[in-house]
């Protein structure tokens, strides 16, 4: 694994995939691992972690952020980006609920069931089970 190489200014920066912490735990899991050519790292005060783009089985996804700032800043920097269609930022007015960027199609209600909600974002048949 290699290590990280995200610091400076500003607080958040896009970095290739292979850098992304949680580069290997997608790789296993994803139905199509080939996503991930096209994914990106977006490093946030020198922690990259995965933005995995829309494609194949994969309909859409998503990034959690605890300050509504940096979320508007990973939207930007995934504008324009292959994979990553209808970018939005979904506001939290809870201070315990954090911030998201969503990309593609909006992600199934909050009531359907674990395996519906594995297929929508690509996962593997092994993985959801």
């Amino acid at each position: 694994m290699t290590t990280p190489t995200c610091l400076g200014t500003p607080p958040i920066t896009l970095r290739p995939a292979r850098e992304a912490y949680d580069y290997d735990y997608y790789r296993v899991r994803l139905a199509d691992p080939g996503l991930l050519d096209t994914a990106a790292a977006v490093c946030v005060f020198r922690a990259p972690l995965l933005a995995v783009p829309v494609g194949g089985l994969r309909r859409g996804g998503f990034m959690s952020f605890d300050m509504l700032t940096l979320a508007v800043a990973a939207r930007s920097l995934l504008d324009g980006q292959p994979g990553f269609p209808e970018l939005r930022v979904r506001w939290s007015p809870y201070p315990d609920t954090c911030h998201t960027v969503e990309w593609g199609a909006p992600s199934p209600k909050w009531w359907v069931d674990d395996a519906t909600t594995g297929r929508f974002y690509g996962y593997s048949e092994a993985a959801i089970s």
